[in-house]
């Protein structure tokens, strides 16, 4: 179903006023686009990669070839990154907070999961709710719930002094708009988790926004965290598109801030789920986030910062108390009007199309069409 989906139906409301930054699949190979009032131009010759393209702000079209009106775009649309590292941001609103706590107490079973959010909802649903991670009531309502034996792992990264930021999937591991997304086959509790995703550059400047959807399996990591690899790094577990819409003066970080995202679950049985994430409501300001991941690392060729969810599904799909876990077939729309819509169908990881470019075989392609001197000349 979402592979009859138009371009034009995943573009932001004001798409002719922004500039917007993406990827496209010519016969040649990947190229990054840029587009300005509009139009599109393919930047391959002026930077070969998205990452060597926002070294040089602001963005011109100057160099690029035009390639039509975005909305009449007939070449697919590829992930908007390229070598950027991919990483996400865990535990940030309070909800998806519970949620997560849930699936540690539940050690990963689905039926057990209504009977312990009804219990930790009415303990600490309200305080962790209001509390400001590595204050000093975050410090005390912690000393509380280790008293009460309600202590979490997931609660020390809510509300303690730093983050949990992980790294989400391989460079050139994400898929695009209107790709197929995956879950493992053998996980039977899980959901999307759509995102408001942050453009960092190699210089640490947080330059755009997009949307993304971080594929998470509940029951695998609800047995242990130790096993985050395994629920969240699978082939095609990660979505980001359609483009990335660069700051300007009428779109800012508060524009992401102040977000609400919206989710459109619609399963192949008629089965129809919604959902929002307001932007306002997370715990921990998104230009903290970005800070905490550059704070003892360096990124020479930038990265994405998912920012976590607000979203964490409790409606039944099937048997009662067991909530919602995808199906095969569920196509995914995650929508907010200044990024537009990022729709992907659900398949198993295992029958998705298979990662084969990786960097080597990128950049072999990069060399073959010549562009690799255009690095060398910057």
């Amino acid at each position: 179903m979402a592979k009859t989906i138009s371009i034009g139906d995943l573009l932001p409301a004001d798409w002719r006023e922004g500039t917007f930054l993406g990827r496209v699949q010519t016969a040649q190979g990947p190229s990054p686009i840029l587009v300005v009032g509009g139009e599109v131009y393919d930047m391959s010759h002026v930077a070969p990669t998205v990452s060597q393209l926002v070294e040089h702000l602001p963005l011109s079209a100057a160099g690029g070839v035009i390639l039509g009106s975005l909305d009449t775009l007939d070449l697919p649309l590829l992930s908007p990154i390229d070598l950027q590292c991919v990483k996400a941001a865990g535990v940030t609103f309070a909800t998806s907070t519970l949620e997560r706590v849930i699936e540690e107490r539940a050690r990963g079973d689905a039926g057990k999961a209504q009977e312990i959010r009804a219990r930790i909802e009415a303990r600490v649903g309200g305080s962790i709710r209001s509390v400001i991670p590595g204050s000093a009531e975050a410090e005390a309502l912690k000393e509380l719930l280790i008293a009460d034996g309600l202590w979490s792992q997931y609660l020390e990264v809510a509300i303690g002094p730093y983050a949990e930021v992980f790294t989400k999937a391989p460079v050139l591991a994400t898929v695009g708009a209107l790709a197929d997304v995956g879950v493992r086959s053998d996980s039977t509790w899980n959901n999307p988790e759509p995102e408001v995703v942050l453009l960092v550059n190699a210089k640490g400047e947080t330059v755009g926004a997009t949307l993304g959807n971080d594929v998470n399996l509940r029951d695998i990591e609800g047995r242990s965290a130790l096993l985050l690899g395994k629920a969240k790094d699978n082939n095609a577990s990660c979505s980001v598109g359609p483009l990335v819409r660069l700051f300007d003066d009428g779109f800012t970080i508060d524009d992401v801030r102040n977000a609400e995202v919206e989710l459109v679950i619609d399963g192949p049985e008629g089965y129809k789920l919604e959902g929002h994430s307001s932007m306002n409501q997370i715990s921990r300001d998104p230009l903290d986030l970005v800070r905490q991941t550059l704070s003892e690392h360096q990124y020479p060729d930038g990265f994405v910062l998912f920012l976590g969810t607000l979203f964490a599904p409790v409606q039944d799909r099937d048997d009662p108390g067991r909530g919602f876990t995808h199906k095969v077939g569920d196509v995914v729309s995650i929508a907010t009007p200044r990024l537009g819509r990022l729709v992907n169908t659900v398949v198993t990881s295992r029958d998705a199309a298979p990662w084969t470019q990786g960097i080597g075989v990128f950049y072999a392609n990069l060399a073959q069409r010549g562009l690799l001197k255009v690095k060398a000349e910057a």
